[in-house]
């Protein structure tokens, strides 16, 4: 690792402590965005250009869809479902409208809709941790720590409404069983928000599903257990909890050596969530994460039509791969 990027990680975890750190001391949840996590690898630590959204437009649909999904809470008259449906609308024609491709807006909307929040601290803290993402990559870039600037709005992408409407049938489909049953777990937003970017990115994450699906997998256990022992039972401070669950995070991505930010939110929601149900959370995003890549990779990638050659290494781990033994070619 470069000195750059470790200083990069470095601020990533400033960053986070310090939303948790005065979520603590106001003993305010809602200020707890588990997408933050994952705007700041994103925005911060890799060095590519992730999201097609200007600085200010960031912060503007960050704000927006917050608002949004506080005001469904109060006063939508609809069951969850029904929700749920409303915020994935809203926040996809945004996309569309603004064409950019800040797919974590969704999240901002639908996160208070699932947990039931309905207090104005969430968008009043979504908008503040927004300027100081955004003020941190200017610094970032001025500095030279980061190298990569963002796109600006004269690079828009277009989208096809086609394909949102697709989406959204799957994702009703999809949190029919979970809405009734009422295990949210399987459909929590970072989900969602994988979903999507699998679904519609060309990002080269798209051929590596199994290693996607373990990163998800091992972000909710490692959350879930520091959450569990660290904080519940040995009772250390949550801050503390915090820095520790992202740096082993941080070291597990330098590792696979490709970082994916919804698993950054998908290790912080354990602390957000009622801690009686805090042991099941791992469980529901491995199966909700399985369900979202399989309809993903079948009926978006159309993997069925795929080559051999391109299914073996998409779903065959590159460690496998590299210990099978080729057969000499004859001359």
């Amino acid at each position: 690792m470069d000195k750059h990027k470790l200083i990069r990680y470095l601020f990533a975890l400033i960053m986070i402590g310090l939303m948790i750190g005065v979520s603590e001391w106001l003993d305010e949840k809602e200020i707890l965005f588990p997408e933050m996590a994952a705007l700041v690898l994103g925005l911060w630590v890799i060095d590519k250009k992730i999201w097609t959204v200007s600085r200010p437009m960031l912060i503007v649909l960050m704000t927006v869809c917050a608002v949004f999904g506080i005001l469904l809470v109060r006063y939508s008259p609809f069951p969850l479902l029904a929700n749920i449906a409303i915020s994935f609308v809203f926040t996809s024609l945004c996309l569309i409208t603004s064409r950019t491709t800040l797919i974590p807006i969704t999240s901002a909307a639908m996160l208070p809709v699932l947990m039931g929040t309905h207090s104005l601290v969430y968008p009043v803290s979504v908008f503040i941790m927004s300027i100081l993402v955004v003020t941190g990559q200017w610094f970032l870039e001025k500095n030279k720590l980061r190298q990569t600037p963002l796109l600006h709005n004269k690079k828009q992408h277009i989208h096809n409404p086609k394909h949102w409407i697709k989406l959204f049938f799957w994702l009703l489909l999809i949190a029919v069983i979970p809405v009734s049953t009422g295990q949210i777990y399987f459909i929590v937003p970072p989900l969602v928000v994988m979903f999507i970017e699998f679904s519609s990115s060309k990002a080269g994450f798209r051929n590596r599903p199994v290693q996607v699906y373990s990163i998800m997998v091992i972000s909710a256990v490692l959350g879930t257990l520091f959450q569990y022992y660290l904080y519940s039972i040995l009772g250390l401070p949550l801050v503390d909890t915090a820095l520790l669950l992202f740096s082993c995070l941080f070291i597990l991505f330098e590792i696979v050596g490709k970082p994916f930010a919804p698993a950054c939110a998908i290790a912080l929601v354990p602390m957000i969530i009622p801690q009686e149900n805090i042991l099941s959370y791992p469980f529901q995003v491995a199966i909700g994460t399985g369900v979202f890549l399989f309809v993903a990779m079948f009926f978006f990638q159309k993997c069925h039509r795929w080559r051999r050659a391109q299914l073996f290494v998409c779903f065959v781990p590159q460690v496998i791969r590299l210990r099978i033994k080729r057969p000499n070619r004859k001359m």
